[in-house]
């Protein structure tokens, strides 16, 4: 007979997780034991749970505080077709980023289709033949360095176009390296800086970080733009780019600040002219930040933006529970458990490609939607390497709903990101482990 709801609500904490771990064990197929184990990494990240839950809450705040001081209405999300011309919902949005991002003015439209796209916008919107783009921690993003045209000629790049390109190497021991960073900025117009990890092993970088890389930048070129690529990063802390001295972020709205609610996206926020030449990238010059029409979806961005802080916690969370979880495995993880996350992305050191096949296919089998697909390698637009993505997300690509990527390249790592649940990041890891069980892992 089975346990009556006032049987569970009686009963210690420790028998109702154990109660809890047969209606999951039930529910998902998972093997008791390995429930078990989950329930001791929980228990052990705590500490580190709570910290990010008081993150959230205070980015709730800044958050709440932002929408009100815009003065956004419930007329205001109605919406406009065609050109968009005096879209008040549109402009007291803007506004709620601006302030919640530390800037002076902000670009949020749904026209961009990626983050890519919106730092696009900033970098063709700014960048003019003969300037020099200085990447201050290594290389950036597959599709960045794609649109650069670094390594191959590119129809359309920044290099086709008369960019030129330097690189500053991350340093000997995983630091940005700031002496390098001041020599290559003298002569930059614009340095990048990318916040979180990409296709890479490096750490992402702090607030303080770039506010030391700001810093180097300005002190031998004082008009030289800092550009932060604000992908996977916002909200991990209490403070953006913006407000510690940065010029320009960038990101997506089907990532973080979309609070996965956001059906598409991007944002742009920094110094007002800086925005304006990439609204005017974006649409035209001279029509610029004028156009651009919302069709009623306005709420579902501002709901989002308001949703952003507890959701992207959320995300961390399990980002903190799988570092645990994987470590325990044997598997070597960056972040690893007990470090400041400064964005939602874990790399796992998976060794080979049958284990980054597992480790998609158990991601994919736990997702809402398409849970039946299995994942395969592909060709993906912008990528030097096949791509495996597993991603049963209800926005497509949106990458703070849980997903994982791994170019198909040794050492073979995947990139775990998001998860609008956490307990949904953490039955992912468990399913992951039970397959491990029954078919061995290789380790490269």
């Amino acid at each position: 007979m089975e346990d009556s709801r006032d049987d569970i609500v009686d009963a210690g904490v420790a028998d109702t997780d154990i109660l809890g771990d047969q209606e999951i064990a039930r529910a998902m197929g998972l093997d008791d034991a390995w429930l078990a184990i989950a329930r001791h990494v929980r228990a052990r990240i705590a500490p580190e749970v709570a910290a990010t839950q008081e993150i959230a809450r205070v980015n709730s705040a800044r958050v709440l505080a932002a929408l009100g001081r815009a003065g956004l209405a419930d007329y205001h999300f109605g919406g406009t077709s065609g050109y968009g011309c005096d879209d008040t919902g549109r402009e007291h949005l803007e506004s709620a980023f601006a302030d919640v991002f530390g800037a002076e003015a902000a670009l949020v439209r749904m026209q961009m289709v990626s983050g890519t796209h919106a730092l696009a916008a900033v970098l063709f919107g700014v960048l003019r033949p003969g300037d020099c783009l200085v990447s201050a921690y290594g290389p950036p993003y597959d599709t960045m360095v794609t649109m650069i045209g670094r390594d191959r000629h590119v129809r359309g790049s920044l290099s086709e176009h008369g960019v030129r390109y330097l690189e500053v190497p991350v340093g000997e021991h995983g630091e940005p390296d700031y002496a390098g960073i001041s020599r290559a900025a003298e002569g930059a117009r614009m340095v990048l800086v990318q916040r979180s990890r990409g296709y890479s092993w490096r750490r992402a970088l702090s607030c303080a970080d770039i506010r030391r890389i700001a810093d180097c930048v300005k002190s031998v070129n004082p008009h030289a733009v800092v550009f932060v690529d604000n992908c996977y990063g916002e909200f991990t802390e209490t403070r953006e780019p913006c407000a510690v001295g940065a010029d320009v972020v960038a990101g997506s709205l089907i990532k973080n600040p979309g609070g996965g609610i956001a059906p598409c996206g991007g944002y742009v926020a920094g110094r007002d002219d800086l925005v304006e030449m990439a609204a005017e990238r974006l649409t035209a010059p001279g029509l610029g930040s004028h156009t651009g029409p919302t069709l009623g979806f306005t709420r579902l961005l501002a709901q989002g933006l308001f949703m952003a802080p507890q959701v992207t916690g959320e995300a961390v969370a399990g980002s903190q529970f799988a570092a645990a979880f994987l470590s325990e495995l044997g598997f070597e993880v960056s972040p690893r458990p007990g470090q400041r996350r400064h964005d939602i992305v874990l790399a796992v050191r998976l060794g080979s490609p049958e284990n980054v096949y597992a480790f998609c296919r158990a991601v994919q089998s736990t997702s809402p939607v398409d849970a039946g697909v299995t994942p395969v390698a592909a060709p993906m637009p912008g990528y030097a390497d096949e791509v495996i993505m597993a991603a049963g997300t209800f926005v497509q690509g949106a990458s703070i709903e849980l997903s994982a990527d791994a170019p198909l390249r040794p050492p073979y790592d995947a990139y775990l990101q998001g998860g609008l649940v956490r307990h949904q990041v953490e039955f992912a890891m468990l399913r992951f482990a039970q397959d491990l069980q029954r078919k061995p892992a290789k380790r490269g």
